[in-house]
């Protein structure tokens, strides 16, 4: 094992050159030889051979045809919002200038999607090129899992993840895991003990078989036996996970199980997750002639990292582990990239490394790529997606498109970092940073205990302050979504990004199982991007003339996400309410005014449905993100953007929450089953149930209105409202269930659905007085 301390000797605030890394180790065998540039070419390949190619994506045609007749349309629209505004005095008057005012707003939004989705591109990766000419010059892969909660993230689950990123296929000798675990658990320490003496039997079993997923959990769920070591190895693995499970059920280490290693004495008397020591362990050293598999084969390096935490310094959360984890790496292996995945997103390819490598060592496009990011997927989802965590549309259509305007954005997991620009490094055309095979590197000859001693210092609470980690250096502080402004800022410097879908998904992991978890997550998303958007890493402002406008523009379609609830609010109370008062706010059906928004309204919906079909969804699951759309826009958005303007003017602070990876087994029976879970009071809840039962009401009241009049034309000039109203309840017809047709316990709190009720009939009775 090599170390450079470069990086973790530098506590004073830099100037303009942030490179916190010296060339990191080029950890070969002796036993191998390099594979030079003049041989390759021996071999009948020229050295400039691409390693990956680039393509524009299919549709782009058709595509801009149909943004351009909605485009037409949309302006028809706002010509008569503008040229048909009911006279001063009208009670009308003002509700349809906000509703112009809405409209106005989503045709802004609209206009910065269609600028995201312009030009997608895809990228395909030539693996076989790559080790063709480079297999023994492969940089070394430092592995970064964090985690923060053995309660909410299972350190079975943590375990699993880290046995998948064990047995890619890369060198072992050029990979090293390092687990933060940010609850400081021993419960977890013990896990990855566990998890370090089965790698010795799962990491050969992987690749001598070449499976596919090299997750125990996920592989061992649906494979079939194959022969007598498959079911040897299956024996171990579930063996393991019995005596991982029986120690978290007690909560406790016994002290048989202490015995075993010298890491459990770092956990002292007094001690929890936010008032520890920071502690240190390599459970595996690859210096050690006995870290070896069956095989006698070198074993990755792993190692656990529990960064220091007292109360009264500030730990910025997973950013924080991140930094501390770039510092500790550093002394133990500095390998030049660093793949950085959530605790539940364990490897689906083990040949993603391979494909991460193609970016960064093809020989003519490599230099300017800093980063390579894997969208997330997840292995949890039903069939029709019944909360709409697949995201297709943005993994398959829009971060391809911000491909093609200088790079995707960071998301936080899946993603392939060079180290130097992750740590601050400004881009240079003077600058040659491919040469994997002239890096400097030193043998480190301390013992594990003087570099476990030393990297305790790099993880301490107190060896940030007054330097420039968080700042310049490693991933950004100050936001919940740390992950955007920290690709940014890396963009910024002159780097680009690019995002890698291939057919085979990289990772997979859990998405939420319930509503509630599902609006929760949604709204740390879009109160953390709005929070960028209102600060100095705004793209308009930082980004001006350092990246493309069009990419500045791209970003903040994610980050004006919660600006997205007044407008959407807006639409459905007003329109309801207007029914509920016989107040027209549309076209007559009979007027061809009525036409552009028929059109814009069919048009949207029948793309939208196209589009959902052919990425691989369903109708019904079209459906559930419809409802979804929704639902995020009237509650996460909404107390996103509340929060972030509280906090502006100092009436909340900053929080993290961890959304939750485990469910009951009831509620888990009824995701399964795709009903869908309340179950818990929340103001969420009640925004919706409120908004849901009075648009039952003035639709109600609209047909009843048309039916005792007997006047086709009541119809026709309320027509689009009523028909808004309608859509509005056919949504949410899972929400009517769960108030008043279900009994289970995943259905709406009585509590919420009688304040729901009563604030429905106070909101129809003001429109009808």
């Amino acid at each position: 094992m090599y170390v450079t301390n470069s990086c973790i000797t530098w506590k004073k605030k830099t100037t303009r050159h942030l490179s916190c890394m010296t060339e990191p180790p080029n950890k070969t065998s002796k036993h191998t030889h390099t594979v030079t540039h003049r041989e390759s070419k021996k071999m009948g390949e020229p050295d400039d051979f691409p390693l990956f190619e680039t393509k524009l994506a299919k549709g782009r045609i058709l595509f801009k045809l149909y943004a351009a007749s909605m485009a037409m349309g949309i302006c028809l629209i706002c010509v008569y919002r503008a040229t048909h505004t009911p006279e001063k005095g009208k009670t009308g008057r003002y509700l349809w200038i906000g509703l112009f005012m809405a409209e106005l707003w989503f045709t802004l939004y609209w206009l910065i999607t269609q600028l995201v989705r312009w030009n997608p591109v895809t990228h395909h990766t030539f693996k076989e090129k790559l080790s063709h000419r480079y297999e023994n010059m492969l940089p070394g892969v430092d592995i970064f899992v964090c985690t923060a909660d053995p309660v909410i993230e299972p350190p079975l689950m943590v375990i699993n993840t880290v046995l998948s990123m064990m047995a890619y296929d890369y060198p072992p000798e050029k990979l090293n895991i390092y687990v933060s675990d940010d609850g400081g658990s021993e419960l977890m320490f013990y896990a990855l003990l566990e998890a370090s003496r089965f790698s010795k039997h799962w990491v050969p079993f992987c690749k001598r078989y070449k499976i596919e997923p090299r997750s125990p959990s996920a592989y061992f769920a649906h494979a079939s036996p194959i022969n007598n070591e498959w079911s040897s190895i299956k024996n171990k693995y579930e063996e393991m996970r019995k005596r991982i499970d029986d120690t978290t059920s007690l909560g406790k280490v016994t002290e048989e199980m202490r015995k075993e290693h010298k890491g459990f004495q770092e956990w002292v008397l007094g001690s929890n997750k936010n008032d520890h020591q920071a502690i240190i362990q390599i459970l595996i050293d690859q210096r050690d002639p006995e870290a070896r598999d069956t095989q006698g084969k070198s074993l990755p390096g792993l190692v656990y990292v529990a960064r220091e935490k007292r109360r009264e310094w500030h730990h910025n959360f997973k950013a924080g582990a991140m930094n501390a984890l770039i510092r500790v790496s550093s002394k133990i292996s500095n390998n030049p990239i660093i793949l950085n995945v959530d605790c539940d997103m364990y490897s689906n390819n083990s040949e993603s490394i391979r494909d991460a490598m193609c970016f960064f060592m093809d020989e003519k496009r490599s230099e300017k790529i800093a980063f390579v990011q894997f969208p997330q997927y997840h292995d949890n989802l039903t069939k029709n997606d019944i909360y709409s965590n697949a995201l297709m549309v943005i993994n398959d259509v829009e971060f391809g498109s911000l491909d093609s305007y200088g790079g995707c954005l960071y998301i936080g997991s899946g993603c392939f970092h060079r180290r130097d620009t992750l740590c601050g490094r400004i881009y240079s055309l003077d600058t040659k940073i491919n040469n994997w095979e002239k890096q400097n590197h030193k043998e480190i000859t301390e013992s594990i205990d003087v570099i476990e001693n030393e990297c305790k210092i790099l993880a301490s609470c107190s060896y940030e302050h007054n330097t420039q980690w968080g700042k310049e250096m490693g991933v950004k502080y100050g936001c919940p979504v740390e992950d955007i402004i920290t690709g940014l800022s890396i963009q910024c410097r002159g780097w680009r990004s690019v995002h890698l879908n291939p057919k085979r998904k990289a990772f997979l992991g859990l998405s939420p199982t319930t509503l509630l978890q599902t609006l929760i997550q949604t709204k740390r998303w879009s109160e953390g991007d709005f929070q960028i958007f209102l600060s100095q890493y705004c793209p308009l402002v930082f980004g001006h003339n350092k990246i493309p406008l069009r990419l500045q523009i791209s970003y903040c379609c994610y980050l004006l996400w919660a600006a997205n609830c007044w407008a959407t609010l807006y639409y459905v109370s007003v329109p309801s309410y207007c029914l509920l008062a016989h107040i027209s706010l549309f076209p007559k059906l009979s007027s061809y005014w009525f036409l552009p928004f028929a059109y814009v309204f069919v048009g949207k919906y029948a793309y939208s449905l196209g589009e959902f079909y052919w990425l691989g969804g369903t109708v019904r699951g079209w459906w559930n993100d419809q409802r979804m759309w929704l639902y995020r826009r009237l509650t996460s958005y909404l107390f996103g953007f509340c929060d972030v303007i509280f906090k502006s003017i100092g009436f909340t602070t900053s929080g993290f929450v961890i959304t939750s990876k485990v469910s009951e087994e009831d509620a888990l029976q009824r995701y399964n089953k795709e009903i869908m879970e309340f179950g818990a009071t929340s103001p969420m809840f009640n925004i919706l149930s409120t908004l849901a039962l009075v648009n039952v009401l003035s639709f109600i009241n609209g047909v009843k209105w048309v039916v005792m009049d007997s006047d086709i034309n009541h119809f026709r000039e309320l027509g689009i409202q009523m028909v808004l109203c309608g859509l509005i309840i056919l949504i949410n017809i899972p929400l009517y269930e769960g108030m008043f047709f279900r009994k289970d316990n995943g259905s709406m709190p009585s509590s919420v659905t009688f304040q729901s009720t009563i604030l429905a009939v106070l909101f129809c009775a003001i429109a009808i007085m």
